[in-house]
């Protein structure tokens, strides 16, 4: 019997509490970033393909439930239990503005053009910020049904995608008329979503579900029944073809995404698993945990069809060397934490 190669992650230290949020930057000039949000109130970005520290964004009071990157990981942004989201400048570590709210921030999102910021939270208000007037106040959507738990653009910043923490289903609002176009139905509260990088997809989490959605039709395309509670899924960007899990288990899964057979199990983890996440190039994906560890896990070499297929598309990877640039600079913490892997 073939014995089962036992995965390997890189292990990132350096917060104090939960992680509670991943979002990866898309391919730069300067490779690839990932950014975490932490129970500790201390976001960190990383180099994304290999998980060295780069630097920690000081200056909230209360836990960071969401963290973000823009286009160009030029800048950050961030969500937390202080009634607050801030915009931060990613190669210095400054702030560069704080959007204060009535109650806490669960999460928010840069537009794809970068010139607006979407938060919501426990005030159940959708706000569009306009990042080139950052005094002025927010567009305010109509009313969430229900305290806002995720929130992410999609169809060129023409659509807004939210889901509910004591509620099912996601809604999708017209981001011209603020007014809900669509909802997903779902039997429990969506707790991760995520649309593809080709924009094709919407992938969701629910109870022990594993949700893929047409992201343009809205029709469920896939379902599957997961062995527990899931928190976050993600769909690989390059072919298609796999997803991974995290949930309660404390174990990190993948999947086929064509028949829903499980072709790995990553242990490692020492408490639930609240966020999953594939890099932008596909190679590896990082997960978050109660534990305070960010882990970042190699998918393993792609079958010669995979690899053909990615030749047609002319798509390269990122080398580490590319990575450098953005370094220098960056704050470094007054306690001298210097935490790299």
């Amino acid at each position: 019997m073939e014995k089962k190669k036992v995965a390997v992650p890189l292990v990132c230290h350096g917060h104090s509490r939960p992680v509670v949020d991943l979002f990866y930057s898309p391919v730069t000039p300067d490779g690839y970033f990932l950014i975490s949000a932490s129970k500790d109130s201390n976001p960190m970005l990383r180099n994304g393909e290999t998980g060295d520290w780069i630097g920690t964004f000081q200056g909230h009071k209360g836990a960071v439930w969401s963290a973000c990157l823009d286009t160009n990981a030029l800048r950050a942004a961030s969500g937390s239990a202080d009634f607050s989201a801030k915009i931060w400048d990613a190669l210095t570590g400054d702030v560069l503005h704080s959007f204060e709210h009535k109650h806490i921030v669960r999460a928010c999102a840069f537009s794809e053009d970068t010139h607006m910021l979407l938060t919501g939270g426990f005030e159940k208000i959708l706000r569009i910020y306009d990042l080139n007037r950052l005094d002025a106040a927010p567009r305010e959507i109509e009313k969430s049904p229900g305290s806002v738990r995720t929130v992410t653009w999609l169809h060129s910043d023409q659509t807004i995608l939210s889901s509910c923490t004591d509620m099912g289903g996601v809604r999708l609002w017209d981001v011209r008329s603020g007014k809900i176009v669509q909802t997903l139905e779902t039997k429990s509260p969506v707790t991760s979503a995520e649309v593809s990088q080709d924009g094709r997809f919407i992938t969701t989490t629910d109870g022990s579900s594993v949700k893929f959605w047409d992201a343009n039709h809205y029709g469920l395309v896939k379902s599957y029944n997961m062995p527990c509670a899931v928190e976050s899924a993600s769909l690989e960007p390059k072919y298609g073809n796999k997803f991974v899990t995290g949930g309660e288990d404390m174990w990190v899964r993948v999947f086929d995404f064509f028949t829903g057979e499980e072709l790995a199990c990553n242990k490692g983890h020492h408490g639930p698993v609240h966020c999953v996440r594939f890099s932008p190039v596909g190679e590896s994906y990082a997960s978050g945990s109660e534990d305070g560890t960010i882990r970042i896990w190699q998918l393993g070499p792609a079958s010669s069809e995979e690899q053909e297929a990615a030749n047609t598309n002319g798509k390269t990877k990122v080398g580490v060397n590319d990575i450098a640039c953005k370094i220098e600079g960056f704050h470094i913490p007054k306690d001298g934490q210097v935490e790299g892997s």
